[in-house]
């Protein structure tokens, strides 16, 4: 796979290789969806085989959606009945999965997202994959879709080098001792600080 050219939007081809690259690439990118846009400083990648806290594990809805849909597709879920999940399916040579989005920086569209999230400072409006979702107005209308090629969402490619950690992922009963969630370094807006 050719790296995406700094700023160009990223196409399909970006996550058809293993959940675990496309997590830690996606940190730095821009993740837009109309009229709001963020800098993703957190994600977490979840793997298709062998993994105990993807979904893929317990729902056969979720083996069956990655072997129906094509790599960029939305995964969108709700978690406990409360908040949206945005996830990103991920199907390469390497390993299938998804790629949750936990947290952004704001970058455009702060007005509305202070509206609908009922919060006013910065680091309150994306800190967590359900603010996410809430502050950019994501939900369950947009599961399996190819959002990648709509004009107005979409993800942006980082426009510089920027520092990277590895931690192990939280939220979740089992598999916590994988290093598989990615942060950007020194981040306000990330959900919860990284292990030591």
């Amino acid at each position: 796979m050719s790296t995406p050219d700094k700023g160009s939007d990223l196409e399909p081809c970006f996550f058809r290789r293993d959940p675990v690259a496309c997590a830690r690439e996606l940190i730095g990118c821009t993740f837009y969806w109309k009229g709001c846009a963020g800098e993703i400083v957190e994600t977490e990648a979840y793997a298709a085989e062998g993994d105990p806290a993807c979904h893929t594990a317990v729902r056969p809805s979720a083996r069956e959606f990655v072997a129906r849909h094509p790599a960029g597709t939305a995964y969108v879920y709700m978690n406990y009945g409360v908040h949206w999940l945005f996830n990103v399916l991920v199907k390469g040579p390497e390993g299938e999965g998804f790629v949750l989005f936990r947290a952004l920086e704001p970058r455009a569209g702060l007005a509305v997202m202070r509206r609908r999230r009922g919060r006013e400072a910065e680091r309150d409006l994306c800190s967590g994959p359900g603010k996410l979702t809430q502050a950019l107005g994501i939900d369950g209308s947009v599961h399996q879709s190819s959002f990648l090629q709509h004009r107005h969402r979409g993800i942006r490619a980082a426009a510089g080098g920027v520092p990277i950690l590895a931690s192990p992922r939280i939220g979740i009963s089992s598999g916590k001792e994988l290093p598989w969630r990615f942060l950007k370094a020194g981040s306000p807006c990330l959900s919860a600080a990284p292990a030591p």
